[in-house]
């Protein structure tokens, strides 16, 4: 909750408060002045306050704003739970709610206000306790607030998918700053950016003699105003190391930057000086787990001598933690050098067992918004899972269809961009061949509920739990032969590159899973995330005797092409170059990783080639 929201609610409470207090407490008796006493130090009427005490109303004043000061609390609440008379002495006892901002915890505690008759009146007996029983003369309140270290980003090995950096975290110690905090404060808020008040807050409820981060700088930043600060004797500028230089696949790791004004005011915590800011990937999906929450303790100091006199409460805040991911570092640096050859292009390598993300490399195209989240015509890469529903309605891979250079089904046309295979190739050729004319004419051999459950069983349309954004795929509405046509040569049908390496993984295995990126914690920060988890679908297992016969299909298909560059054998299918942009797929898998390869105005199987040729020969 920003300080704004939680003044404003603090105002609504102080509006129930007196009213209660207010119906509660009509007689000339002590209860007035406790109403006006407490009614006030809520309110920041302090005048109030002190007219009910019996203490000096200039100290009184001062005490009470001292400790909103001292505590940087955002609000006092009250609630009066006894109240006695003796006689000429009385006692209230209350419970006190302090709102110390920055997402910490509310601190509460017991306190009581010593009245007596002071010449007719009610008074409250002043002294510090009245503001908490363990304080006394020559004592302040403060507050220690410690940030976590960000923790990194890691591959299913444990290793660091980051690289450390410098930030620059400017600090003061503030019995050093004597009188010139306001202005020393000052000029920062000119230099940064950040807001006095808030600035000049965190150094008054600091420990006196204690060091305090206020501004975490990047390097460009920092640069910029270092002459400005270097000029301002009493901040120090320190670096630290942060694991924040993403490594591949960056995209998806994520970048992190240093904590600026914006950021620090639309979070509103518990980020503080010296924390760092996931702006995208996993870094920003997981903020939360990544920096925990600061560490803070309220403690009473000696104004003499500064020294901690006693702890009053203390909150660990929430443990941060490393994430981690499914990503094979080893597969992703083959990935990547196989992707490297193309001006635009994509892989992804997913566990054909399981559908963890071993890596998502990309040339030309962004890793999230394009290898996870792309739209993508799938061509007759899509003829896997038509090949699905085709084989169940009793197409043999035997049967002989003529691939013409052209076709016209339903009234949509066909044009073969591929090579052809002879007069009469079987079916099972033509699939490895993408003739995109014979299988557009197996229209008549399907309806459009069996092609919508083999896209189904293959995941195609899923809604799956994922931390970042992704597309499993979309199918048209069909409602004629040329649209099956279309469909089955994959012209209506948008794809992923992840969606597609899900398909090769569930021929590989025998079912199709939907995909993991991170395996702990179990679901990303959802305040920070730009996705909302939606529920895993379960796994859907291909039917055993159909899926033997597109395993068959699929070691064709890789048969003769760039793709079996590599050692092992290959199973494969790739789409000829289709549109404006020559879009062309390889979907396909060797030993436990199954993958996509998107490209365009390139061979996707020699991609892929190159991929396992690389796996092969990395640790």
């Amino acid at each position: 909750m920003s300080r704004a929201r939680r003044t404003l609610a603090a105002a609504v409470t102080l509006a129930v408060a007196s009213t209660t207090l207010t119906g509660c407490l009509e007689e000339a008796s002590p209860h007035e002045a406790v109403r006006d006493f407490l009614v006030g130090w809520q309110s920041n009427d302090y005048e109030l306050a002190a007219s009910r005490a019996d203490g000096d109303p200039a100290a009184v004043r001062k005490a009470l704003a001292d400790a909103k000061l001292q505590l940087d609390a955002a609000s006092f609440r009250f609630r009066i739970k006894s109240l006695t008379v003796t006689g000429e002495e009385s006692r209230a006892e209350f419970g006190v709610e302090v709102d110390l901002g920055d997402n910490n915890p509310l601190w509460t505690y017991d306190s009581v206000l010593p009245l007596h008759l002071h010449d007719g009146a009610w008074k409250v007996k002043w002294s510090p306790s009245v503001l908490h029983p363990q304080l006394k003369e020559g004592q302040r309140f403060a507050v220690k607030a410690e940030p976590k270290p960000r923790q990194p980003v890691v591959d299913r090995g444990g290793d660091p998918l980051q690289q450390d950096t410098f930030l620059y975290v400017a600090r003061v110690v503030p019995a050093r700053l004597g009188d010139r905090a306001e202005e020393v404060v000052k000029q920062l808020s000119q230099i940064t950016g950040y807001a006095e008040d808030r600035l000049l807050s965190r150094i008054r409820s600091a420990p006196p003699n204690e060091t305090v981060p206020l501004i975490t700088f990047g390097r460009t930043r920092y640069q910029s105003v270092k002459p400005q600060l270097d000029a301002l004797p009493e901040v120090e500028t320190v670096t630290e190391k942060q694991p924040v230089d993403p490594a591949d696949p960056k995209q998806i790791v994520g970048r992190v930057s240093a904590l600026t004004p914006e950021t620090e005011q639309k979070l509103g915590g518990p980020q503080r000086a010296g924390d760092s800011i996931g702006q995208s990937g996993l870094q920003q999906a997981y903020q939360g787990y990544l920096t925990g929450s600061t560490e803070t303790e309220v403690i009473i100091l000696d104004l003499r001598s500064g020294d901690e006199v006693a702890s009053l409460q203390q909150w660990p805040g929430r443990q941060n933690r490393s994430v981690q991911t499914t990503i094979d570092s080893g597969v992703q640096a083959a990935a990547e050098r196989a992707v490297s050859s193309t001006r635009t292009g994509a892989v992804v390598a997913v566990d054909r067992t399981t559908g963890e993300i071993r890596a998502v490399a990309t040339r030309g195209l962004h890793q999230e918004k394009d290898a996870l989240a792309g739209k993508f015509p799938a061509g007759t890469a899509f003829s896997v899972v038509a090949a699905d529903a085709l084989l169940r309605a009793g197409v043999r891979t035997g049967q002989r269809l003529p691939c013409p250079a052209e076709r016209t089904v339903g009234g949509a046309r066909f044009v073969n961009v591929g090579q052809a295979t002879g007069s009469s190739p079987t079916f099972q050729e033509n699939f490895a061949q993408g003739c995109v004319t014979a299988l557009a004419s197996l229209a008549r051999r399907v309806s459009g509920d069996d092609l919508a459950k083999s896209a189904k069983t293959f995941g195609i349309g899923e809604s799956w739990r994922l931390p970042l954004k992704s597309f499993s795929g979309s199918l048209p509405a069909f409602g004629s032969d040329a649209d099956r046509a279309r469909t089955i040569a994959g012209q209506n049908v948008q794809v992923s590159p992840l969606s597609m390496a899900l398909v090769a993984a569930a021929v590989a295995s025998g079912t199709w899973r939907p995909p993991v990126l991170v395996t702990d914690p179990d679901a990303p920060d959802t305040a920070a995330a730009e996705v909302t988890p939606a529920p895993q679908p379960r796994p859907q297992q291909l039917d055993p005797q159909v899926r033997k016969t597109l395993t068959a299909m699929m070691r064709a298909g890789a048969q003769g092409t760039p793709a079996q560059a590599g050692s092992g054998r290959v199973h494969g299918v790739a789409s000829a170059p289709t549109g404006k942009d020559n879009n062309a797929w390889f979907v396909g898998w060797q030993g436990d990783l199954a993958i996509s390869v998107y490209t365009r105005a390139y061979d996707p199987a020699a991609v892929a080639g190159s991929f396992f040729a690389a796996v092969g020969d990395s640790p």
